[in-house]
């Protein structure tokens, strides 16, 4: 682990990154011990602070964990999928919201990655994956219930339609897709879509499902891709109409 003297920036992060890049690379393994802040600030000329700022950004990514004791110290972290999730919904929802990705960019790449895991998702939907799409369904349809909660409920269903691949990598992947970018189009759509028609294109593709009909199911998905942008576009239009600011 070294950084370049002559590189600029913040020390603290060219230590993170210096010591990410040596858990990534292999040389520090899960549940090996970290040196010291001591040693690390010896090793990198700086002082104890920087360390300490330096493994408070690595713990952040849930790179490495702490323990207090005589035994204590900071250990390389085994990283797990439910935790990678969060990161990765946090990491997608930043970008949209940072770098003014138009509404039909992210629809497009939301789409496309759902109808990708489809055929795995139809041939290995379990038991599980199924009850849980039917009761967002179900959800979907009652009575009283709030913009906010139907929203939450359509991005579980379609989480369940993920996971139904029973791939860890795809479901981590595609976690940014369906919980990032799918309630930013809810968000934009929630006053003007028919929440019938929603439940309508969901029963489809629940019922695709259950027969294994990926062909079936990716229609679906494309039948509600193109449903969503249009109101997008409709509900943009209406916000730029004349006497409306831009």
């Amino acid at each position: 682990m070294k950084i370049d003297p002559d590189s600029k920036g913040d020390l603290s992060a060219r230590i993170a990154r210096s010591i990410r890049d040596a858990i990534v690379a292999g040389r520090l393994v899960v549940d090996e011990r970290l040196p010291s802040e001591a040693e690390l600030a010896d090793r990198f000329a700086v002082s104890r602070p920087t360390v300490r700022e330096a493994l408070k950004r690595l713990a952040a990514q849930s790179l490495i964990r702490t323990q207090r004791g005589a035994s204590g110290g900071a250990f390389v972290n085994r990283l797990s999928y439910p935790e990678a999730y969060g990161q990765q919904i946090t990491t997608s929802t930043l970008l949209l919201s940072m770098n003014d990705i138009s509404f039909e960019v992210a629809c497009e790449a939301r789409f496309a990655l759902e109808r990708a895991c489809t055929p795995l998702a139809a041939a290995r939907r379990t038991p599980e994956t199924l009850a849980t799409m039917r009761a967002e369904l179900d959800r979907q349809t009652q009575a009283g219930l709030t913009d906010e909660e139907f929203c939450a409920s359509d991005v579980a269903f379609h989480r369940a339609l993920v996971d139904s691949a029973g791939n860890p990598v795809l479901s981590y992947q595609l976690a940014g897709a369906v919980e990032a970018m799918q309630p930013l189009m809810n968000m934009i759509t929630f006053t003007a879509r028919s929440r019938e028609a929603i439940v309508g294109f969901h029963s489809r593709i629940a019922d695709a499902m259950e027969a294994q009909a990926a062909d079936t199911a990716q229609t679906t998905l494309s039948q509600l891709e193109a449903y969503t942008l249009t109101l997008g576009r409709d509900v943009m239009a209406a916000r730029s109409g004349p006497g409306k600011p831009d």
